[in-house]
């Protein structure tokens, strides 16, 4: 922004669901509360504190200015009777109270897209807006909020525009994506333009599943399954897709974020390794990878969403300490405790630690430390 002061004093009271608060939760690292852990996880660790900035790169807002536009509510983006959904319209100092209090310094922002079956004029109106408020938001608090911008993938040419329009005007650090554009794969040429831009913009490309709508009826029943499997299973095939289809060696460049961990890819793409060995018939010789699947795996990053330790070494043992960082799903909550979730991760080193806290995230999307 050319006029950073005039900006704020132009935008100042014009988010609506956004309080204000005082200084006293907006110091530094030093005066946060301690973590406070799911049952028992804080007694058994001590309440532990990182020493370095940490970043949250999962966690999620609507502004209700969209959501009216789009003649929507939050039971009608957010189904299931879920805890913190009414969080999602942010309450300033509510936000930054619930951040303290997990040792989360940053927050970088993403909307789950609800709009890619809308028509593409109604969706571009929601974009526009969500991405707007995003911008004002990490303007009136940049020590504790960056975000990822909205875009109306069912036309990748406005995709395009309104992604450039994100990094070079508006300084967001990428795109929240679902895990398809209403079924149809992000490989598919259509969308390359959108992964060009990305890639000549070093946009980072955050990855949140919307289940996998085809296994409804197979996720009927007890247990959120459309959730706990169809999440992670929609972002597997997502990134299934863009390494069988070639599109990470068209754009090697591509920085590509994975909501949960990727799902089941880190472990699928070692299956995939020998997959078109096993059936050559089940794959186009015309395709022919610089690399194999297990190694795509080791340059996309993850967040560190796995809910538990063992998971989270694992992921790491996987892939690679420095393609992980934190995500929380806030206001959902699905870890409370993500820095003793860190800690307690066996087998990692401080260094690899301190870059799951917040120095991978910081890299990634030039976040000053």
């Amino acid at each position: 922004m050319t006029n950073r002061r005039a900006f704020l004093a132009s935008t100042a009271g014009a988010i609506p669901g956004l309080m204000f608060c005082g200084c006293s939760l907006l110091q530094g690292c030093s005066t946060h509360a301690q973590t406070v852990g799911q049952a028992g996880a804080s007694a058994s660790l001590g309440l532990r504190r990182s020493r370095v900035k940490t970043i949250d790169v999962h966690a999620h807002c609507f502004f209700q200015d969209a959501l009216d536009v789009a003649k929507l509510g939050l039971k009608d983006v957010i189904p299931a009777p879920v805890k913190g959904t009414p969080e999602h319209i942010i309450v300033l100092d509510q936000r930054l109270k619930s951040m303290d209090a997990m040792g989360i310094d940053m927050q970088v922002l993403g909307i789950n897209p609800f709009w890619y079956r809308e028509n593409v004029e109604m969706a571009r109106a929601v974009c526009t807006i969500q991405n707007e408020k995003l911008a004002q938001l990490c303007a009136l608090k940049p020590d504790r909020f960056a975000a990822f911008a909205s875009l109306t993938l069912q036309n990748p040419q406005i995709a395009v525009q309104q992604l450039e329009t994100a990094i070079r005007k508006q300084g967001l650090k990428g795109a929240a994506i679902g895990g398809s554009v209403a079924g149809e794969a992000f490989s598919d040429p259509k969308y390359h333009p959108v992964w060009a831009k990305a890639q000549e913009l070093g946009a980072v490309l955050f990855i949140h599943p919307q289940s996998t709508p085809e296994l409804n009826n197979r996720f009927r029943g007890n247990g959120w399954l459309s959730n706990v499997i169809g999440n992670p299973l929609d972002t597997t095939i997502a990134l299934e897709h863009l390494v069988f289809e070639g599109t990470l060696d068209k754009f090697p460049g591509l920085k590509v974020l994975a909501a949960h961990g990727g799902g089941y890819f880190s472990a699928s793409s070692v299956r995939s390794d020998v997959s078109c060995y096993v059936s050559p018939s089940s794959c186009n010789p015309a395709i022919t990878l610089k690399k194999k699947p297990s190694e795509y795996a080791k340059q996309i990053y993850y967040d560190s969403l796995v809910i538990s330790p063992e998971a989270l070494r694992n992921l790491v043992a996987q892939v690679g300490a420095s393609q992980v960082m934190i995500g929380t799903d806030q206001p959902i909550p699905w870890n409370e405790a993500p820095i003793d979730h860190v800690m307690a991760a066996p087998g990692l080193s401080d260094a690899q630690r301190d870059g799951i806290l917040g120095l991978n995230a910081a890299r990634l999307l030039g976040i000053p430390t």
